[in-house]
């Protein structure tokens, strides 16, 4: 325990770094542990899609959705989602609800967003069309 004490009174900017880190670990842990949203694989995902009528929300721009989109998926845009407009999305809150972006990073926030206005089982993919495409998982081009 000296050790420690001396080691932090010899390197105050290190020994906050690590403190600071510490913090950020767990209450980024405990915020998706309580979390309403979850954040699912692409096994998890294609169940959902093909058992459970999930219904998948690609967030990305129209360009990129257009580029590659999962099957069936409805591009609702982020910018919409926070604004409340669901468009077409809004007859489907009681179904599952897969949010994807391009890398997993930003769907989140959308996620949540659709979990408070009372969409009922909300998800996110992790790692987005990205990890889809990875795994060679169908894309559909166009439209």
């Amino acid at each position: 325990m000296q050790e420690m004490m001396q080691f932090a009174s010899n390197h105050p900017v290190l020994s906050l770094a690590w403190v600071i880190l510490l913090v950020l670990v767990i209450g980024t842990t405990a915020k998706s542990l309580f979390s309403k949203v979850k954040t699912i694989s692409r096994g998890e995902a294609t169940h959902l899609i093909n058992k459970e009528d999930a219904i998948v929300v690609d967030v990305r721009s129209r360009d990129d959705y257009r580029k590659g989109h999962i099957s069936g998926a409805l591009n609702v845009l982020a910018a919409d989602i926070k604004k409340g407009s669901f468009g077409e999305l809004e007859k489907h809150k009681a179904q599952p609800i897969i949010v994807v972006c391009a890398t997993g990073a930003s769907a989140s926030e959308s996620a949540a967003q659709l979990n408070a206005a009372g969409f009922a089982q909300v998800s996110v993919l992790k790692d987005g069309v990205s990890g889809w495409s990875g795994e060679n998982l169908p894309l559909v081009r166009g439209k």
